[in-house]
């Protein structure tokens, strides 16, 4: 028996074809490019964030074109992008392989670390309205990043084990104040404040303000002990140890908490209970801005035109940490000033890593390093886009600053949580 074979009529099956195509073209993987291509770098935190919270891991691209992100495609992802105004690049597989072998190779100094879960945010934060903003939560809001805020009855409560993070706002763990005392004790937000915290304080079982901020401090050092990370800026760096170190003596003054401050205080201090600063002389005068000389603001004579710090760099594939919380599209960085502007870098704890310094000025102004089974970073300063923020001045506009290093180095420490855990090397 013979078998005819009728060819296919290629004019009916061209259209199917095409409706196959996409099937065989689709991109891959979606990349947010952070160096200079990026529209918005600080929305494109908020778009890996809201991926993560989302169910999907993220691919941080450590020192490939400014730390960029990459994840699989999703055209949800995308759409997100166009929304948020993200800069974006859809990949095909080629592409990506190119990409992970590029970054991989042992003689670049890249890296690729997998962002696996959203951290839970909690950000330490009063709840009555002061006259001055907050750099960490007006960028969370900005970049659409959620968080909870807790304060001293949470914190008491036990509720930072619920946290995988926790921002310490512009805060005086040593019940003083922020040592407002000599410019604005007549002000009605001062004795507001003061008011609220002394009752608050009462509320706790507390006699004093202070005793009740180093209650806090102690559990904040004991969550990061238990394996958080902590994020610390301006004055929250230095007063949170100087109350550590003085949990056995009074170094309040009568206008601050009733009573005299202990005159052997100094010498009583304990640096072996601090993070990140020992062999500080603390400034007792009430009426004085400083806590201690921790702080470089009082002494330092930079002009604005040159007030600008270094981030280091450092190995993707050896020093992992420090690589991601200093990932930029610039190395270089505006200074901006603050109750706590930079640390002596004297006053160092050995094993505290510099991640950002003003050499010629002996200051550090980022620093990081390791509490028991958690890591903590300081960062100098009250607002990287406003160089002297003034009590009562308005919040930042974001908007107008959708690419500022300075910030980035914010949102680096949002993430870093949710990275899989890699062993340094050694």
């Amino acid at each position: 028996m013979k078998v005819h074979f009728t060819p296919p009529n290629f004019k009916y099956l061209l259209p199917f074809a095409f409706l196959l195509l996409p099937f065989f073209t689709r991109a891959a993987s979606i990349l947010i490019p952070m160096d200079e291509e990026q529209k918005d770098h600080l929305k494109s935190y908020g778009i890996a964030f809201w991926t993560l919270k989302n169910g999907e891991e993220v691919e941080w691209l450590l020192n490939y074109r400014g730390g960029s992100f990459m994840t699989k495609y999703d055209k949800k992802i995308e759409d997100e992008c166009k929304i948020r105004g993200v800069s974006y690049e859809v990949l095909a597989d080629a592409k990506v392989n190119e990409i992970i072998t590029e970054v991989s190779d042992p003689s670049v100094n890249m890296d690729v670390i997998k962002l696996e879960k959203a951290p839970k945010m909690a950000v330490y934060s009063p709840k009555n309205k002061l006259p001055w903003d907050d750099a960490v939560t007006l960028v969370l809001k900005y970049a659409e990043i959620p968080y909870d805020v807790v304060y001293d009855e949470e914190v008491i409560r036990g509720d930072l084990p619920k946290y995988d993070w926790l921002h310490l706002h512009h805060e005086d763990f040593t019940g003083q104040y922020s040592k407002f005392y000599g410019a604005f004790r007549y002000a009605q937000w001062y004795n507001d404040d003061v008011k609220i915290q002394e009752e608050t304080a009462r509320k706790l079982g507390f006699k004093k303000v202070s005793q009740m901020k180093l209650a806090v401090a102690q559990h904040i050092r004991d969550f990061c002990a238990g394996g958080g990370f902590l994020f610390a800026m301006c004055s929250g760096t230095d007063t949170f140890d100087i109350a550590l170190a003085a949990a056995n003596t009074d170094i309040c003054g009568p206008m601050f908490d009733g009573d005299s401050a202990d005159p052997d205080a100094q010498s009583k201090l304990d640096f072996t209970q601090t993070f990140a600063f020992q062999n500080f002389v603390l400034d007792m005068n009430p009426t004085s801005h400083q806590f201690s000389n921790i702080d470089v603001t009082a002494t330092r004579q930079i002009e604005r035109t040159r007030d600008f710090f270094t981030l280091f760099d450092f190995s993707a594939k050896w020093d992992v940490v420090p690589s991601m919380l200093t990932q930029n599209h610039d190395k270089v960085i505006k200074g901006f000033m603050g109750l706590t502007t930079a640390f002596n870098k004297k006053l160092l704890k050995p094993g505290v890593t510099i991640m950002g310094e003003m050499k010629t000025n002996n200051e550090a102004r980022y620093i990081h390093g390791e509490y028991g089974k958690g890591q903590w970073t300081f960062y100098g300063g009250h607002d990287p886009e406003d160089y002297q923020h003034i009590v009562g001045d308005p919040p930042t506009d974001l908007k107008l600053h959708p690419n500022s290093p300075g910030y980035r180095l914010i949102l680096n420490n949002v993430l870093f949580p949710a990275a899989r855990k890699k062993k340094q090397k050694t």
